[in-house]
């Protein structure tokens, strides 16, 4: 469990108000001082997380955050950061002061909630000081709540069983790999080892994809773009899942009659949005030269001077447009909030995103009516295997057949 990605942990968030006791109940329900507790408004400036283990949930981020009733200018950073967690929140723990009850601010976070459709769970915390507090917002509002001093640590068994009951169905039961591979069969990954390749280990959508190969009964072929010609005279795969950049050379050596696709659409279609980042390729047709496209990655890294993102997807831009727009490149949490400026989001497969912040940005991008697409179509499009790359996905291409003729 402990080497379980967060990416793939089930993201609860802890708000309320300050000094409502966010962090002394997160101390209590991990069973480790991992929040600084002080009577001191504002104490939490930055989100703490904490990943562990509950059962029979499984491996889980909770997350404590500073108070939505901050003020001044640095209690409005915090607070822009409190919101900036519900990007990525699949459940979210309402925490309420016995003392001072349901305030305005509570209410109008519970809207925020509410409209983003995440599922809520109430906290009554502080009923060591109150144990009379009006319960009327909660049983109006259909909200499971329970009564909690995380102070003394009572109720907190009570609060882990409501989260057990709320977290069934949110937990993901879907393989990177679902309906592609069957027990007893092969996949060949190719995975390139160049300047970029993490030294002495494979980067996390390839081991995700061997282990959801391994959980089918399958088996997983891995091999260099170098050495993909003599496995394929090895074996006959029932798939090909390549790393995007040798999309060109392993479209070439894979004979058409064998399925084939990349990581990174794989995570596309895994992280549940398929048909904005299909769309959005449309967009590389009508580009200009002041168009600005902004290049985007879930995670951050040193960059190589081959680097994917920087480097390479740009030099393929040009390729494909014959010019190069205006780029703009942002990495890890650093997505930007008004993305009105950009003609085009490239963004990369999200493995180190969990299925709430992928969403979370392409719906950001829906709303601004921003086209968006990821590494794996982009480079499977500027190398004229788009299509045979989404085939695979029964439904990816579906979505492709019924706007081909708009996107090529």
């Amino acid at each position: 469990m402990n080497n379980t990605p967060n990416s793939e942990r089930l993201h609860i968030g802890i708000f309320g108000n300050r000094n409502s006791g966010k962090s002394t109940l997160i101390n209590a329900l991990t069973g480790q001082n991992i929040a600084i507790v002080s009577v001191v408004p504002g104490t939490t400036a930055d989100p703490v997380s904490k990943a562990m283990e509950l059962l029979p949930v499984g491996p889980v981020v909770i997350t404590d955050t500073a108070g939505y009733d901050d003020v001044g200018e640095l209690g409005e950073l915090r607070t822009e950061k409190t919101l900036r967690r519900l990007d990525e929140t699949e459940l979210a723990v309402l925490v309420v002061d016995c003392e001072r009850g349901v305030t305005k601010e509570d209410r109008e976070f519970y809207q925020i909630l509410k409209e983003r459709k995440i599922p809520v769970i109430g906290v009554f915390n502080k009923r060591d000081l109150n144990e009379g507090s009006d319960d009327s917002f909660f049983i109006e509002n259909n909200i499971d709540y329970v009564l909690v001093s995380a102070k003394e640590k009572t109720g907190i068994d009570e609060l882990k069983a409501l989260i057990v009951k709320h977290s069934s169905g949110l937990i993901k039961e879907t393989s990177v790999v679902e309906g592609l591979i069957e027990a007893g069969e092969t996949a060949i990954l190719v995975v390139p080892i160049d300047k970029a390749a993490p030294k002495g280990r494979l980067i996390l959508p390839q081991q995700q994809t061997i282990r959801a190969i391994l959980d089918k009964g399958a088996l997983a072929y891995v091999c260099r773009d170098s050495e993909l010609k003599e496995a394929l005279t090895h074996i006959k795969p029932r798939i090909v899942i390549t790393d995007s950049q040798a999309f060109k050379a392993v479209g070439e050596t894979v004979p058409q009659d064998i399925p084939l696709t990349s990581f990174s659409i794989l995570f596309a279609r895994y992280k549940g949005e398929l048909k904005p980042l299909i769309k959005g390729i449309g967009r590389l047709k009508s580009l200009k030269p002041t168009d600005k496209v902004l290049i985007c990655e879930g995670c951050t890294h040193h960059r190589q001077c081959d680097d994917i993102g920087t480097v390479k997807i740009p030099k393929m831009l040009e390729g494909q447009l014959g010019f190069l727009p205006e780029l703009e490149f942002v990495s890890g949490t650093e997505f930007p909030k008004d993305l009105g400026d950009y003609s085009l989001i490239i963004h990369c497969g999200g493995c180190m995103l969990n299925g709430a912040e992928m969403k979370s940005r392409i719906r950001h991008a829906e709303e601004q009516g921003v086209p968006i697409t990821n590494y794996g179509m982009f480079i499977s499009y500027v190398n004229g295997i788009f299509e045979r790359a989404l085939k695979p996905l029964d439904e990816a291409y579906e979505l492709y057949k019924s706007i081909g003729d708009k996107l090529i």
